[in-house]
């Protein structure tokens, strides 16, 4: 691995690997990809310290006094257009480093996407004792830096085709975990929870409130699903099943609502 030399790079190029350091000392301290400039990238570094981040790289750039006491060196030009090729040599860059001695505070082994980190428990424990009752950091309107602007139809194909399988399969850090060995296993929504996100998708918040299928999607969801026995419904499945064959049950609610309504009309 060597050094861009000072001449102006040669288009296109996919992105720069970076390595940080104090002005006053020749160890890296992290190492980071960006695809866009090195000083926007530094200075993006600063703010989310500024807003209290919490990881080893952001307390380690708090503990200096401005942003001239740390300095952001191009270790790499990657060449190309190939995004997946910057993260490999991210992922060179910090191996090498480590191997050289260097105390780097990157949590991972670099590289897009996700790498097979897993927080410990204790660092679950300590990360949730510190976010706890945080307020959230929002930029609205103007300040958003994305503010009144676009992305056009070409850079979202192509971070389409560049992401696409990136948190798939085996890319993705639950891929094969099943039972207690996954993170979700046990989780259960409290009431409270289950009702602010049915109030927050009833009427008109629900994305599909007063839209129609046309009778184009309604012929293709129909060609799709032909053949297949997918009842639409809990109440479909409950008619099928149940009401068709002369079955009762249980543990089905509509099978109870059927039982009741004969006595209800009755009574009226």
């Amino acid at each position: 691995m060597r050094r861009p030399s000072g001449s102006a790079p040669t288009w296109p190029f996919v992105g720069v690997i970076y390595g940080v350091q104090a002005m006053e000392s020749d160890e890296y301290r992290y190492v980071g990809l960006t695809t866009k400039t090195i000083t926007r990238r530094k200075a993006e570094h600063f703010t989310a310290a500024a807003r209290g981040r919490k990881t080893p790289f952001a307390d380690w750039l708090r503990k200096h006094p401005s942003r001239e006491a740390v300095y952001f060196d191009p270790l790499e030009l990657v060449m190309g257009d190939d995004l997946d090729e910057l993260g490999r040599a991210e992922q060179r860059w910090i191996a090498q480093l480590r191997e050289d001695g260097h105390r780097l505070l990157n949590l991972t082994d670099g590289g897009l996407g996700p790498t097979g980190y897993t927080w410990t428990p204790e660092m679950r424990t300590a990360a949730r004792i510190r976010n706890t009752g945080r307020p959230g950091v929002s930029m609205p309107g103007p300040e958003n830096p994305m503010w009144g602007r676009t992305h056009s139809a070409e850079q979202k194909q192509r971070w389409s085709e560049q992401r696409r399988g990136m948190n798939s399969g085996p890319a993705n850090p639950n891929f094969g975990k099943f039972g207690p060995e996954h993170p979700s296993y046990g989780h259960t929504m409290s009431p409270e929870s289950r009702e602010r996100l049915s109030a927050s998708r009833r009427g008109d918040l629900n994305p599909n409130f007063g839209k129609t299928a046309s009778p184009e999607t309604r012929a293709k969801m129909s060609a799709v699903r032909r053949g297949r026995p997918m009842p639409s419904s809990v109440r479909s499945a409950h008619t099928r099943h149940h009401t068709n064959k002369g079955v009762f049950n249980d543990t089905c609610r509509h099978c109870q609502d059927d039982l009741q309504r004969p006595a209800q009309e009755e009574g009226h």
